[in-house]
């Protein structure tokens, strides 16, 4: 029988419209067999008491089409029949009444996000996975406080930068845009203080608390801290000249009273060594002879008497 269309077998068509056939055709199996029914593990950031929407990646849900929402193992919300269907005691009750359902796309929304929150979230079909998120849900970030260190015990004076009770964050000292030091922790479910130093400078110094989506930033006051600063090692320096001038005072009387009585100690060494002892000879006196010697030397006269 004569080919009245002319038409060409299919294994006698051009090359590369042959090879584009065989693509499509083995596409259509791959996704008929749901091969490539999931993307790869989405992330999702957001800060503590946002609202979160978890996209399904579908555009619009079949009738008689079933969608369910899971977090780790625990079954949230289904859509059956286009109908939202919640587990509010599932995973302990965290999500009771925070949970919308978009009925028409499968996406899912956390109302008032919570840190606990965050985990692998998996959105499917009666037949395969569509899509998986990792939500990450962080803390709220305080202002970081600026305060000079008076009770430092170094002669120059310091400033702190501190954050209190946070988690999964960074704390820097900023000079101009570069970064001077910084300090973090990256366990995020655990808060932590965080306590940084500066030498008290004249220079704009900034200090910056951030986490991988927000950041709170505190700038110095260099005539206010500085002349804290400044006065607390005024004062410092003053104290420790009182102490020096104590001390030398102290040590000048000592130094006095040594020294005074090691030049007593001297003379009295020296009186002893100047006087020289003499041995004692006794002459016997002779009565007899001084005796006579007086009466030698006595001489008689006579009285006349008045008749």
């Amino acid at each position: 029988m004569r080919n009245c269309c002319n038409l060409k077998p299919f294994t006698e068509m051009p090359k590369n419209i042959h090879m584009k056939w065989t693509v499509y055709f083995l596409l259509v199996v791959l996704l008929e067999s749901g091969v490539f029914v999931a993307d790869a593990v989405k992330s999702e950031s957001v800060t503590e008491g946002e609202s979160v929407s978890l996209n399904s990646s579908l555009t619009q849900i079949q009738t008689h089409e079933e969608i369910e929402w899971r977090f780790g193992d625990f079954l949230l919300a289904k859509v059956i029949n286009k109908e939202s269907v919640f587990y509010n005691k599932s995973a302990n009750g965290r999500f009771r009444d925070r949970l919308k359902l978009d009925h028409q796309t499968g996406s899912l929304t956390i109302i008032n996000s919570r840190t606990t929150d965050s985990g692998l979230y998996t959105v499917s079909s009666s037949r395969d996975t569509i899509n998986t998120i990792n939500l990450t849900v962080y803390a709220r970030l305080p202002v970081p406080v600026i305060s000079s260190n008076s009770s430092s015990s170094s002669s120059s004076c310091s400033l702190v930068c501190s954050a209190v009770n946070v988690s999964h964050v960074t704390l820097s000292w900023f000079k101009g845009n570069s970064v001077f030091s910084s300090i973090r922790v990256s366990d995020l479910s655990s808060r932590s203080d965080l306590l940084l130093h500066l030498e008290c400078v004249d220079d704009s110094y900034s200090c910056v608390l951030n986490n991988p989506i927000r950041n709170q930033t505190q700038h110095l006051n260099n005539t206010q801290l500085c002349h804290t600063c400044a006065a607390v090692s005024l004062t410092v320096l003053i104290s420790a000249a009182a102490a020096a001038g104590s001390l030398l005072i102290v040590a000048a009387v000592g130094i006095f009273c040594i020294c005074r009585k090691h030049r007593n100690t001297h003379r009295e060494e020296t009186r002893a060594e100047e006087i020289t002892y003499a041995d004692p000879t006794f002459n016997r006196r002779n009565r007899n002879k001084s005796r006579a010697t007086e009466e030698d030397n006595v001489e008689y006269t006579s009285v006349p008497h008045e008749s």
